[in-house]
């Protein structure tokens, strides 16, 4: 009989693991995530003042690479911050439209306008040997900071009037030396949404992000879009020069501040801070062409285990619900599982919990995407981003070893 099979009883006990282990991170992440402070929901009197001084209270840092159709409302939206004083560093990137010239055109609008924030633009003609783009320009941006905080951000970020001022007095609140703040993904469509909330989700097994600001725990966190950070930490640590060829340069820095032994934050905050990240259903594949072999350190072994495990993701609950019995009751339990995951996530991700339903074709997607971008790598001898091709030699020699 199949169910008595060699096979059968495999599919069963794994998928009976699989099924526990979800329901183990599920309950967790109810918990977990429920304890992250929102910005949202926080009464502003609740927060310490921001000190006032002579100078910006924070500096923010944009780089930005061919960012035409997005860099005006990002930096228009910056210039609309209340509450402190800015001082916004906007680097055009060896760019080849016309990001440069919309950087200038929003400067001109700042200086003859009334604004409390000062808006500096900065143009990269050439990228020196031994760099990534996106790391030198920030590096360069910071160099130039005199504010006592610095917050890294993307040119194609949009930001509420009181972001930025509400994260920054919990960053008081909490003596934090790193706080950064959950992006909004803006979506066109509920495949979208779909496809990306596979992503955060299937995150609960790298990093609890209720876990970040417990020194004793090996979760960290950094998120492009928002990384806030005192000066004299991003000084001590040596600052973006020291990840010159870091791919995941966002990541790795929150990883390499909470490793050092600072103190770190993750806030959320629906709606304060957005972003448009995917184009289309499969717009995390080109989401992930550059990261998905970088989170691996670029070590092949370790991105097969990684693959492997979106494998079984995928294939053991549906092979559970096919073989019927235990099994399928495992299978739906893994997916109610899933689904709970999702509810604990939602303020986060901003997706409702019945998504959880494409669950298995949204990994296949992520899935996709991770051999694509390891297939690429390997192609290419190197990874390709915004024109610029690193060599991977390079790439594995600057990546270290281990999160």
């Amino acid at each position: 009989m199949l169910s008595s099979s060699p096979a059968a009883q495999a599919i069963l006990y794994s998928s009976w693991l699989l099924a526990l282990a979800w329901l183990w991170k599920a309950l967790t992440a109810l918990r977990g995530m429920a304890g992250l402070p929102d910005l949202t929901r926080i009464d502003p009197a609740a927060l310490p003042l921001i000190p006032t001084g002579v100078g910006p209270d924070l500096a923010v840092v944009v780089p930005a690479c061919n960012e035409e159709e997005s860099i005006q409302a990002t930096l228009r939206s910056l210039l609309a911050s209340t509450g402190l004083s800015l001082e916004i560093i906007a680097v055009n990137d060896r760019s080849t439209d016309a990001t440069g010239a919309r950087m200038d055109e929003i400067a001109a609008e700042a200086r003859a306008g009334s604004s409390p924030h000062s808006l500096h633009v900065l143009h990269i003609g050439e990228l020196p040997p031994g760099w990534l783009g996106k790391n030198h320009a920030m590096a360069l941006a910071a160099a130039q900071a005199s504010a006592p905080w610095l917050l890294f951000t993307d040119g194609d970020v949009l930001f509420d009037a009181h972001a930025i001022e509400l994260a920054l007095r919990q960053a008081l609140l909490d003596k934090a030396d790193h706080l950064v703040v959950g992006l909004t993904v803006l979506f066109h469509s509920r495949a979208e949404a779909a496809v990306f909330a596979a992503f955060p989700v299937m995150g609960l097994w790298a990093i609890r992000l209720w876990k970040v600001a417990d020194p004793r725990a090996r979760d960290f966190f950094g998120a492009g879009g928002f990384n806030l950070v005192r000066r004299e930490v991003y000084n001590q640590l040596g600052g973006f020069g020291a990840l010159r060829m870091e791919v995941i340069e966002d990541a790795r820095f929150g990883w390499m501040l909470k490793r050092a032994g600072y103190r770190q934050r993750v806030a959320l905050g629906p709606s304060l801070v957005r972003v448009r990240w995917l184009r289309g259903v499969f717009g995390i594949v080109a989401a992930l062409e550059k990261n998905g072999f970088a989170g691996f350190r670029f070590r092949l072994p370790l991105a097969f285990l990684g693959c492997l495990g979106l494998a079984v993701q995928i294939f053991v609950p549906l092979a559970a619900l096919a073989l019927g019995g235990w099994a399928a009751v495992a299978g739906l339990l893994t997916y109610a599982s899933v689904a709970l995951a999702y509810f604990a996530s939602r303020r986060a991700i901003q997706v409702p919990a019945w998504l959880a339903l494409f669950y298995a074709p949204a990994t296949a997607v992520l899935l996709f995407a991770c051999l694509r971008s390891i297939l690429l790598a390997f192609a290419r001898n190197g990874v390709i981003w915004r024109g610029t091709l690193y060599p991977l030699a390079e790439l594995r020699r600057h990546a270290g070893r281990g999160w």
